[in-house]
């Protein structure tokens, strides 16, 4: 049988962990921390990389990859990203039999030896910019993991590009948070928020961090993708000079910008209920299951043949065909959903019979009868319908559970009392961030780009601030 799921409403964490291992997504490894990641979790990555590679590719960026091992030296040399990463270094000793040299860490982010090469690569304006980006794998010692939203080993893309001026740099930091907020609401489904992260929360090395905030059907957030200016913090570390149209010789400026396999389990809590995943069309390993009714082995052939003939109308969707017959049709059907593929399609003799077939659609678990004729055209129909469906779900949660807040006692009466997204005007502080998070555990997830009011703070009544969003997060 396929396993009853623990409701979200009863425990959401244990709803989330169930539905990873019963989808067939991925599995805990024998090593602390980590996970391996199935065949169906890793083709829902495979369609993520695909759209996002593609969009990289659109925009100028080249693939590269650098070595996972970076020299100690390297990390120490930027102050902000050392003291950042350094509870987190996973660090090699020894090798061959022998004690290192120089010990070398294993890549929790590849800024330091992508700028090495940089400082080999770049000398002339003529170079910039510089557009990179590495599909790889990174480490990060992690006490507490979850599979997918927080291991100690996970995939990811990391891009990094260098800049003749700083304008340049932020126009290219703003221009990949774009793409990621453009995957999350159009191939996702899923609902953003794009800001920019307060001081105390923005990445180790960086001036300035975006990032894209979604909200998860528990209500809490998750910070879905990044996107770092980094000035010549790094350009200057690692003495990347180039000279300009006047021969006189500058740092260039940098950015780097992220998403990791994170993002499937922002896919599985944004759109999964108690049944299971819900798997947004445009993402999905399979958009169509076709189940066969077979009643009778005289039957068999006949079925099976109209199935065939489906398979050819939908040509251009992914189509998988369940045919196993070990297994009851309702044993399928609950299989299904919980891996949620979009649409569910019966043929059995009586459908056959009426030149009809059953579509069932996981989104909102409706069922109806429609013509063979013609059902290229409902399905491609209802695929783009439920891809609609699910965004406009995800945005009516968002805006369901935001409430604003005009004091700051509002402000920790609110995060205590109820579940979502929090905004008010504040003025940064990072004392009083560490407050709230005390008072709390919600953090300070973005200053909403999209938002350029300023008000009287709540935590300073002598000073403005800026519109801001608190909330629990993952």
């Amino acid at each position: 049988m396929v396993k009853k799921l623990t409701p979200m409403s009863e425990d959401f964490n244990q709803w989330y962990t169930e539905i990873v291992q019963s989808a067939d997504l991925a599995d805990y490894s024998p090593v602390k921390g980590t996970m391996v990641i199935k065949p169906y979790g890793y083709a829902l990555w495979e369609n993520i990389q695909a759209y996002l590679d593609k969009r990289f590719k659109e925009t100028g960026h080249q693939n590269a990859y650098f070595p996972m091992f970076i020299p100690k030296s390297f990390i120490e040399k930027e102050a902000e990203h050392v003291e950042g990463f350094s509870p987190e270094l996973a660090t090699v000793t020894h090798a061959g039999g022998k004690e290192l040299e120089e010990p070398l860490i294993v890549r929790p982010t590849s800024e330091t030896i992508i700028n090495y090469m940089f400082s080999k690569w770049i000398s002339s304006h003529r170079d910039l910019p510089m557009l990179i980006n590495q599909w790889s794998n990174v480490v990060r010692w992690e006490m507490r993991t979850r599979l997918f939203l927080r291991t100690s080993e996970f995939l990811w893309q990391e891009g990094h590009t260098a800049h003749a001026t700083e304008d340049e740099a932020r126009e290219e930091s703003l221009k990949m948070l774009d793409i990621y907020e453009e995957f999350a609401r159009d191939i996702a489904a899923v609902s953003v928020v794009k800001g920019t992260k307060s001081e105390m929360e923005k990445f180790a090395g960086a001036t300035t961090t975006y990032s894209i905030e979604a909200m998860m059907n528990d209500l809490k957030a998750l910070q879905a993708g990044t996107s770092h200016e980094l000035g010549q913090n790094f350009s200057k570390a690692f003495d990347i000079k180039f000279s300009d149209e006047n021969n006189k010789l500058q740092h260039p400026f940098q950015t780097s910008w992220g998403v990791s396999t994170r993002l499937v389990g922002m896919i599985i809590m944004a759109h999964g209920d108690d049944k299971g995943l819900k798997l947004p069309p445009e993402l999905a390993p399979h958009q169509v299951v076709i189940v066969p009714i077979i009643p009778n082995e005289d039957e068999r052939s006949r079925v099976l043949n109209a199935v065939n003939k489906l398979i050819e109308s939908l040509d251009n969707v992914r189509v998988f065909i369940d045919d196993r017959p070990e297994v009851s049709p309702g044993f399928k059907f609950n299989e299904w959903e919980q891996k949620g593929v979009p649409i569910r399609i019966e043929v059995g003799p009586k459908d056959i019979d009426n030149g009809s077939v059953l579509i069932y659609r996981r989104d909102d678990e409706s069922k109806n009868q429609y013509p063979f004729e013609g059902i290229d055209k409902v399905v491609d129909k209802t695929l783009n319908d439920i891809q609609k469906n699910l965004l406009i779900t995800s945005e009516n949660t968002v805006k369901s559970n935001t409430y604003h807040v005009d004091s700051y006692d509002d402000l920790i009466e609110t995060l205590n009392d109820k579940k979502g997204f929090v905004s008010c005007f504040w003025d940064e502080n990072k004392e009083d961030e560490i407050k709230v998070k005390e008072k709390t555990s919600a953090t300070l997830r973005c200053y909403p780009i999209n938002n350029k009011e300023i008000e009287k703070s709540v935590n300073s009544k002598e000073n403005d601030g800026n519109f801001a969003i608190f909330s629990k997060a993952y």
